[in-house]
């Protein structure tokens, strides 16, 4: 189900089908580094990523992750989204590519999009993100979507600390 549509993307809702993208992308070196191992190493585990991850957060809070397609195509280049995570005070934007999409804009384009969804649909008061501060295309995408880093942060005790960007009030 398409959600929001850009000059060059579409963004929907992510269905189990989506699997082997999902797999492709999880695995992808730089989505591991910069972002972590969600412990994808098959179809199955990029299913039950699917249906315990967007899908049940599109159910428990009307948002998720969202797929991103070159509308052109119906070709799945990344994700990008809100997330809603315990040890955050608002809802978070996160995004990723995979590598052959990366460096177009698309990351830019569809955060915009979502930020725009965020406040306007779903009237949410603010978004923060969280990145690992040596993500420098992650870094430069936050900052033209309005948000600023703010401090370092542990999401929980045992993970690496990671820049929290917030909007400027």
């Amino acid at each position: 189900m398409q959600v929001l549509e850009t000059e060059r993307l579409s963004l929907r809702r992510m269905s189990v089908d989506d699997a082997p993208f999902i797999l492709e992308l999880l695995t992808d070196q730089d989505f591991v580094r910069f972002v972590g191992d969600r412990g994808v190493r098959t179809l199955d585990d990029a299913r039950t990523y699917i249906v315990n991850g967007p899908l049940d957060s599109y159910e428990r809070l009307g948002y998720g992750l969202f797929v991103v397609e070159q509308k052109w195509a119906a070709v799945p280049v990344g994700i990008c989204g809100l997330l809603r995570r315990p040890t955050l005070p608002e809802a978070d934007i996160g995004f990723a590519l995979l590598p052959a999409y990366r460096s177009r804009g698309y990351a830019h384009e569809s955060a915009s999009a979502v930020m725009r969804y965020a406040h306007g649909d779903l009237a949410l008061r603010r978004v923060v993100a969280i990145a690992n501060t040596e993500n420098a295309g992650s870094v430069r995408v936050l900052a033209k979507i309005g948000l600023r880093f703010d401090r370092m942060i542990k999401l929980f005790d045992e993970a690496p600390e990671v820049g929290l960007y917030t909007e400027e009030a």
